[in-house]
């Protein structure tokens, strides 16, 4: 008589290790989808920030070149978009100097900006007084195009008014 053996037969053992081996690919798969996605929201918090330095540097600038400092009297001219003669990202001094920059890597008035690798910014200034209650000379829309590693595309605007 024989005595019965307990235990798990060759092909017992391979069905399971093929049925490991599929789980194992399904939750690496998932795994790989999840930390690739993970840097998209560390994209959008870096793209704000940096619309956030672009914008306080343009909106700081007087509304046109022929606007007095302090914005007394009031600029009653045409609006004009674009920068005067030859200035250059350091001598900008209007709004409007900013229109068709296009930074890449980004930089600020005085340096490239580090921390943004692979991001790009684009600037478009229109006038643009219609679309807030005003006479169309009399305020100007700054639209920031912030591309993010990954073909991100972020876009900001903001308005800055002839007071």
């Amino acid at each position: 008589m024989r005595a019965s053996q307990g235990g798990a037969t060759l092909i017992e053992l391979v069905i399971t290790i093929v049925i490991i081996s599929v789980a194992i690919a399904g939750v690496v798969g998932a795994f790989s989808l999840i930390a690739g996605r993970s840097a998209d929201p560390l994209n959008q918090t870096r793209a704000v920030q940096l619309a956030q330095l672009y914008m306080d540097e343009i909106i700081s600038r007087k509304y046109d070149n022929a606007t007095p400092q302090g914005g007394v009297p009031r600029y009653s001219g045409a609006c004009n978009i674009g920068p005067e003669g030859s200035e250059t990202r350091s001598t900008y001094n209007d709004v409007d100097d900013y229109q068709g920059t296009s930074d890449s890597p980004p930089r600020s008035a005085e340096a490239t900006l580090t921390g943004y690798p692979g991001f790009t910014v684009d600037v478009s200034v229109s006038c643009a007084g219609g679309e807030v209650g005003l006479p169309s000379s009399q305020a100007k829309r700054i639209d920031l195009t912030v591309m993010a590693p990954g073909s991100q595309v972020f876009v900001f605007s903001a308005y800055r008014a002839n007071f």
